[in-house]
């Protein structure tokens, strides 16, 4: 089977971007949180959120149409810092067999809400906004031909886009793919949010016994996949090799996970199963982890089933206590994470863990980043109506 490397990186952030930047501030715990300024929260009672503060100076060159969302410009931006990070950004031979796959939870919802938008436009049309068209502007904005896909599958469509990328390489319909997600700030998720009452008053606190919810995030990621033949043979740096997927469906409530962890556990079996490993080659589990007391006790709980003896000594550990929760751009944030810890040999730590519960019992990196020989991560997304997805990213010499 078609091996596919990860060749290239780009995060736009609450903590930073750029690799450099976003990955030393996570292993030094610099956190993203602040009060929202996107939009004014003095009627609602929650005011905390993880915004991205400003774009690389990059962004300049891109062509980016001014019409387009937010949500568009984090994807356009981490995905010409994912290029330029690959090498490939003057590979113009290459750009029809180079496709697009991004995972977005709110797609082009800022359009929707912006006044202007509402005045002009009637409720009815507002497909003209569909989310599909982020995948389309970004390959626009970066002359790219090849298959382009949109996948708004909540909070686990940045391993969707994954996933879709690694059947597209596998099956030769590309030899690049730019797969991540993206998501930015809006009313409507911050609002809902509340409603669900899943969000904490101050700081997101995964797997901790005080833990009070999530807290909203945006951002992007964009992860550059390359034929592992072709990188080699160039001379490309490589982070890591995507190894294999696991897709599924809880289907049980529109909110809620299965409570007894059905749908995260059969995604990760799958997942482990496609990559061709068991249980007992994973070095780190990036947990989905939002800090919400009912996620992160099933989530554990899904573990356990998969790992069975072994779920106490696989090390584990979320990132959303600093970076929220990007939405659409959670997973493939940490789809990044993943791939940096296989190349540097060191696992994150679960900031804001400090004290354990005891529904949730596993080894979760707590208070500093842990050295480690990271040989298979396994990545792990839930989002709402049961969508869960799981990826396996692997050291290329393991």
């Amino acid at each position: 089977m078609r091996r596919v490397a990860v060749v290239g990186l780009g995060v736009i952030s609450s903590i930073g971007s750029g690799i450099e930047e976003f990955w030393g501030n996570l292993l030094r715990g610099v956190s993203g949180a602040r009060e929202v300024k996107a939009f004014d929260t003095s009627a609602l009672d929650r005011h905390i959120g993880c915004e991205v503060p400003s774009f690389p100076e990059e962004i300049e060159r891109i062509r980016v149409p001014a019409d387009a969302s937010r949500t568009t410009q984090l994807a356009c931006a981490a995905a010409a810092l994912a290029l330029v990070d690959a090498g490939l950004v003057d590979d113009r031979a290459s750009r029809a067999r180079t496709g697009v796959a991004i995972g977005t939870t709110m797609g082009e919802a800022q359009r929707v809400e912006h006044p202007s938008v509402r005045e002009i436009t009637p409720w009815r049309h507002l497909s003209n906004f569909a989310c599909e068209t982020t995948a389309l502007r970004v390959a626009d904005a970066l002359g790219l031909e090849g298959p382009i896909a949109t996948l708004p599958t909540a909070c686990a469509a940045g391993n969707y886009a994954c996933a879709h990328a690694l059947d597209l390489m596998r099956d030769r319909e590309a030899d690049l793919m730019l797969a991540g997600g993206a998501d930015a700030f809006s009313r409507m998720a911050f609002i809902g949010f509340s409603r669900l009452l899943a969000m904490s008053p101050d700081m997101c606190r995964p797997f901790d016994k005080k833990r009070r919810g999530l807290l909203l995030g945006e951002g992007a990621a964009m992860l550059v996949f390359e034929d592992m033949e072709r990188a080699r043979a160039r001379g490309a740096r490589i982070y890591a090799e995507l190894l294999g997927y696991g897709l599924s469906c809880d289907a049980h409530h529109m909110t809620a996970p299965h409570p007894n962890g059905v749908g995260a556990a059969l995604a990760m079996s799958r997942a482990l199963s496609d990559a061709g490993v068991t249980p007992s080659d994973v070095d780190y589990v990036s947990a989905h982890g939002t800090g919400t007391p009912l996620n992160d006790r099933i989530e554990t709980m899904a573990i356990k089933q998969v790992f069975g003896e072994r779920a106490q000594d696989v090390p584990v550990s979320s990132v959303k206590g600093l970076l929220g929760h990007a939405m659409g751009a959670a997973s493939a944030i940490e789809s990044v994470v993943c791939s940096l810890a296989i190349a540097g040999g060191i696992v994150p730590a679960t900031w804001n863990h400090d004290e354990a519960d005891a529904d949730c019992d596993l080894d979760y990196v707590a208070g500093t980043p842990r050295p480690a020989s990271v040989g298979v991560a396994l990545n792990n997304a839930y989002g709402f109506g049961g969508n869960n997805a799981c990826v396996v990213f692997a050291h290329t010499d393991r």
